[in-house]
């Protein structure tokens, strides 16, 4: 219940559709407990013996039986498409309100996070809120307003045989609360299962290029096989369950039509019921006992949809760790001064990774991260757009620390190209004026000028308009990263942010992107991490970290001049280009 409460929330703007849908429904659900009156006024009147007058009363009650039908038949037609239409649309809106939860989950979370879950979740399991609203919930109310409708009925027809034909139902009830229990985790594994597959499929077609060249299609093949060997298997354990609970609910039901047969003929025999109404008891009794049969349908399906509903609300529930705070403010001009002040950081409690981290950079320097693998400088540039927050300490922009600024203006003043570059499978002018999609032209073609990459693109089958390929695939590293270049210029934010962007490109790309480097900076903050120290000679500050702490800064004259990491860095890096 809880769960369907917390479902029933993200149903409210569609209340409308939904309230017509049970209305219709409810209609609906009387016509059927009329029409067994009709037709047993009409046995009635066969079985004591057809006149002039009872031919016309049976005529006519004939045609109210299909003016009945009728009216059913357009009722049942407004009853499934307004629960149709409203729960299509809830489907949308909560897989739009999923997406856009993920949307503002840190950066943390999609490294531990798989790509084929997280799909699986916003397509697959939102997909069971469709069957909830749509039939589930309708069919529900038919069945539970019919089931109470019908119990009256036979109670003021005979409340003797009622009362034996109730004898099955705490036998059902009692069914029901096990079958549930034993079903909803099997059901959720199901969905487990698919996200499994999905995440399999995902990773394999993602590195088909790997899974080639290392000739392990066989054993990539055998795990896509294991992940739909074990769906198959959570299916069946399911169906199996199932397929002992349904045919168990229709035995316990017939042994009522049984009893009524047995009790009513008895009953007819000794002249204390008519044939008529152990006719009409029969028709109310087919009314009765499939509600209850439908229920506990509903109640397999009910399993299936809540073991998806509740994957939904994980995410829907799951509490956002960056986000606007509720005093934060537009950011509306920005010079693009940066501060850390004391910052502390970890991953994981125990394990600190910055360790009271304080500098200053100025509005249109260049400062360059350097130091070895692991000591914490892509977290410091993570921290510095925001993608994680401190655990202890302030990080400032323009002197606001960046928990008082809203994530939107935030965002637009500073360009970050990570390391691993992401192009998206669209034109070179798309990705480029991504950040701008009303970019002009004329400012693409000046964005590629500035990131040295222009002349290269115009090398391309279609120029500007060659697609990129899924991740770039179709482009190397070295275009790919003056892309990403481009593409932070061109959105022309003031604190331009570089992941080691010349670490994946040989010694001629790399001059020509430290040359763009060079040109952007005075005119940009920049923020860069660097592998090769020869890259940022022109820098106005280097930071050297190890083991989470600044351990020296200065130019690159400076450290030069001094003993300690960034000159042996730098000599042992001259040393391995020269033997090269």
């Amino acid at each position: 219940m809880k769960v369907l409460w917390r479902v029933t929330k993200e149903a409210k703007k569609y209340r409308g559709y939904l309230f017509a849908a049970a209305l219709s429904t409810l209609i609906l659900t009387g016509l059927n407990l009329f029409t067994p009156r009709i037709q047993q006024l009409i046995v009635t009147h066969i079985v004591e013996g057809l006149t002039d007058e009872t031919v016309r009363q049976v005529i006519y009650l004939t045609l109210i039986l299909l003016a009945i039908y009728l009216i059913r038949a357009l009722f049942r037609f407004l009853s499934n498409v307004l629960a149709h239409k409203a729960a299509w649309n809830i489907v949308q809106l909560v897989r739009m309100k999923l997406y856009s939860k993920m949307q503002t989950f840190s950066t943390e979370y999609f490294t531990s996070a798989q790509t084929g879950d997280l799909m699986s979740r916003v397509v697959n399991d939102t997909a069971t809120f469709e069957m909830l609203y749509a039939h589930i919930i309708p069919d529900g109310i038919i069945n539970a307003i019919t089931l109470v409708g019908v119990t009256i009925i036979l109670f003021a027809m005979n409340a003797k045989l009622a009362l034996l034909t109730c004898i099955p139902i705490p036998f059902i009830i009692l069914f029901g609360i096990i079958f549930a229990k034993k079903i909803r985790p099997i059901f959720r594994g199901v969905q487990e299962s698919l996200s499994e597959i999905n995440n399999q499929l995902h990773d394999n077609f993602a590195g088909i290029l790997e899974i080639r060249a290392f000739g392990q299609a066989d054993r990539e093949e055998k795990k896509v096989f294991e992940k739909l060997a074990e769906y198959t298997k959570n299916m069946v354990r399911g169906l199996f369950k199932s397929g002992i609970f349904q045919p168990s609910v229709e035995f316990l039901t017939s042994l009522g039509t049984v009893i009524v047969v047995g009790i009513g003929g008895y009953l007819a025999y000794g002249n204390q019921i008519s044939v008529s109404h152990i006719v009409g008891f029969l028709f109310y009794l087919g009314l009765f006992y499939a509600p209850i049969t439908g229920l506990t349908q509903l109640l397999e399906q009910a399993q299936q949809a809540l073991a998806g509903a509740e994957r939904v609300i994980e995410i829907l529930d799951t509490p956002v760790e960056i986000k606007t705070e509720e005093n934060a403010v537009p950011l509306e001009n920005c010079e693009g001064a940066i501060e850390f002040e004391n910052v502390n950081f970890h991953y994981t409690e125990g394990l600190p990774i910055l360790k009271n981290i304080s500098f200053r950079v100025r509005p249109g320097q260049y400062v360059a991260l350097v130091g070895p693998t692991g000591v914490g400088k892509t977290t410091i540039v993570k921290l510095a757009a925001r993608f994680y927050d401190p655990v202890s300490g302030v990080v400032r922009l323009d002197g606001h620390n960046l928990r008082d600024i809203t994530l939107e203006s935030l965002r637009k003043h500073i360009a970050f190209v990570p390391q691993d570059t992401f192009l998206f499978n669209c034109s070179i002018a798309d990705n480029i004026a991504f950040a701008r999609p009303k970019a002009s032209k004329e400012e693409i073609i000046k964005a590629a000028k500035a990131a040295r990459i222009h002349d290269d693109i115009l090398m391309m089958p279609d120029g500007y308009d060659t697609i990129a390929g899924e991740r770039g695939v179709k482009l190397s590293g070295g275009q790919k990263q003056r892309i990403a270049i481009a593409r932070a210029v061109i959105c022309g934010a003031p604190v331009l942010i570089l992941d080691e962007a010349t670490s994946s490109v040989d010694a001629e790309t790399e001059r020509m992107i430290q040359r763009s480097i060079d040109e952007l900076a005075g005119t940009h903050t920049i923020l860069a991490i660097a592998h090769r120290l020869s890259t940022i000679k022109n820098a106005d500050l280097i930071l050297v970290f190890h083991d989470g702490e600044i351990v020296q800064q200065g130019t690159h004259e400076d450290l030069m001049k001094q003993e300690g990491l960034y000159r042996r860095m730098y000599d042992l890096q001259s040393a391995e280009s020269q033997a090269g």
